[in-house]
């Protein structure tokens, strides 16, 4: 058991210091699992952290699932069998970069409901998931004989409000469903941060990247007595699309662990082992504080985060100074650390075997819903890919501007099936000219929901059309919506693989040959913007303007013998893909986290 007093942490009654390291089951294809544990093992860990996203468990059905990918007490039970500890943190929300920070977008169906305080039907929602994920964890205490010796309460609540009588609610929850292990609180370290997301009577803990010593002491000032724990401490950082590669140097951030460690404090590197967002779970951040600003910033594929173990579970210059350092404190285990894993000989695949436009597949794809207004896509029972509305303009008329209110994030316009242009939401004012002749003119909006927002005071980010659309002045009704989940691309009818024209969304489909299967990544030289199924299997998104150049795919999804892989491209079409034996990422740039 895991405890503490006045002087610090007390496991089974003995002083104790966590290493621990932040490893995400979800970021990580579960025949890895065990692979990325022992690599955590090997850096001298002896503690694993993860969080567990509510949204990732629930199923469209509205089931809960703890099968397969998502068999959280499988990860808990291999990172005890690797010696270590496992610290869980269950939500409701999590942030972690990952859409709508794990609440299930579902949730923004219902117009009454608040996120993130005791208002009643967000209360009934949570009390709900704990219903579902507290039996899942019991099993796994370490007072029952698990290796889980502490589970969070809110995460960095103190950075989005201040309702105290929420997370009450929370921590009673936890331990009236039997939650009988240490249980603590994340947060900044600024004053109100550590004011508004503590928890009377639970342990408070930090998040922070630099300045070790300083650090500490605004959490001091909260917590006069008992262990100092940076529960996030961050050596690299996260990657948006459009900008660069966040690194941070190895040595540099070596030296601030060490800083740390020699305070005497505790630490869970974020991340020691970043992952990969995967389908359509990366989430994104928001610069502004109202919804009509301008500042929408999704998140790229990749959560290299440079990290110690690489996203392919590579051990980098960092993962050695970083044992280096933990070693000054820390027994490292015997033996060498895992050798890394076989990769994939490259090769090109010149041309596509067959293409589809989408808009020629929606009947393949989804069935029409009518509604007198454009709606969001959770609204229809969506929550994740693109979103397809259609609607008739009379005419005759003259070339008015057509303007989409809410457009979240990129619409496709097409008039009578022709590509009239593009509007995103960074861009809130942009119109697009629309004439109607006397039989009046087809207007197709294809929407392209990228990841919501995970952090700050616009997590209410529904996706699709969120208010209107307008002709000039006058808003347009009578809609026909279409729901692309894109979870089935069996029914694609793909033909001649040529190209239908830039700005026109459309499939294509490429076969590649192993003679067995390992690690990879997919290059996508000369493509716009768009996703990759690989055997059927969503890796995520690409786009040219990176940062990334590759998608990781790992041994598991491959397969001996022919592989299929899809692309739906939606802006600037290519001919060959790529497979090649190591990533790239992109240029680089200083990580943020040195200044935080």
């Amino acid at each position: 058991m895991l405890d503490f007093d006045d002087t610090g942490f007390r496991r089974d009654g003995v002083p104790h210091r966590i290493v621990s390291g932040a490893l995400h089951y979800f970021r990580v294809h579960p025949d890895l699992w065990e692979d990325r544990l022992r690599r955590l093992r090997a850096l001298g860990a002896n503690t694993v952290d993860t969080y567990i996203p509510w949204n990732f468990h629930e199923l469209p059905s509205g089931e809960i699932d703890f099968t397969g990918w998502r068999d959280v007490a499988r990860f808990v039970r291999l990172a005890g069998q690797q010696g270590l500890d496992v610290i869980l943190r269950p939500g409701p929300y999590i942030c972690a970069e990952w859409d709508l920070g794990g609440l299930p977008a579902r949730l923004l169906a219902s117009d009454g409901l608040r996120l993130r305080c005791a208002e009643p039907g967000y209360l009934a929602e949570v009390d709900r998931w704990f219903d579902a994920v507290v039996p899942e964890i019991l099993p796994l205490l370490a007072g029952r004989g698990g290796p889980v010796v502490a589970v969070q309460i809110e995460n960095e609540y103190g950075s989005y409000g201040d309702d105290a009588a929420y997370l009450a609610h929370l921590r009673d929850g936890l331990l009236a469903r039997g939650v009988d292990c240490l249980l603590f609180t994340a947060d900044g370290v600024h004053d109100t941060m550590q004011q508004s997301g503590r928890v009377p009577g639970q342990l408070g803990t930090a998040t922070f990247g630099s300045r070790p010593a300083e650090r500490l002491a605004v959490l001091r000032r909260h917590q006069p007595k008992g262990p100092l724990a940076a529960m996030e401490f961050w050596i690299g950082w996260f990657d948006q699309w459009g900008g660069p590669h966040h690194v941070r140097d190895a040595e540099e951030s070596a030296r601030s662990l060490d800083d740390l460690l020699a305070t005497g404090a505790s630490v869970n590197l974020y991340m020691a082992h970043g992952g990969t967002n995967f389908g359509f779970w990366a989430g994104a951040n928001h610069t502004g504080t109202r919804p009509i600003e301008a500042g929408y910033q999704p998140l790229a594929t990749s959560y290299d985060y440079d990290a110690p173990i690489g996203e392919a579970g590579e051990l980098t210059a960092k993962f050695h100074a970083f044992r280096a350092v933990i070693g000054k404190y820390l027994p490292l285990p015997d033996g060498e650390p895992p050798a890394p894993a076989p990769r994939l000989a490259p090769q090109r695949i010149p041309r596509a075997t067959g293409s589809a436009a989408l808009l020629s597949q929606l009947d393949a794809l989804s069935t029409p819903v009518p509604s007198a207004t454009p709606e969001p896509m959770e609204k229809v029972g969506q929550s994740f890919g693109l979103i397809h509305y259609r609607t008739t303009v009379r005419g005759p008329r003259p070339a008015l501007p057509l303007r989409i209110d809410g457009i979240a994030d990129r619409a496709h316009v097409f008039a009578d099936g022709r590509l009239l242009g593009i509007l995103d939401r960074n861009d809130p004012g942009q119109t697009l000219p629309l004439a109607a002749g006397p039989a009046g003119v087809t207007v197709d909006i294809l929407v392209d929901a990228l990841g919501r927002v995970n952090y700050g005071p616009l997590l209410d980010d529904r996706k699709g059309i969120t208010r209107g659309v307008s002709h000039d002045h006058q808003r347009l009704f009578g809609w026909e919506i279409r729901p692309l989940p894109l979870t089935d691309l069996g029914g694609l009818l793909y033909g001649d693989p040529a190209s239908p024209g830039d700005g026109v969304p459309a499939f294509h489909r490429f076969e590649a040959h192993l003679a067995e299967p390992a690690d990879g990544f997919v290059a996508l030289p000369d493509w716009g913007r768009g996703l990759l199924w690989l055997n059927g299997f969503l890796l995520g998104r690409y786009r040219a303007e990176g940062p990334q150049r590759t998608l990781y795919a790992p041994a598991p999804l491959w397969r001996a013998g022919t592989n299929e892989i899809v692309l739906l491209e939606t802006e600037t079409h290519a001919e060959a893909v790529e497979l090649r034996d190591q990533p790239d990422l992109g240029p680089r740039a200083a990580a943020p986290s040195a200044d935080y």
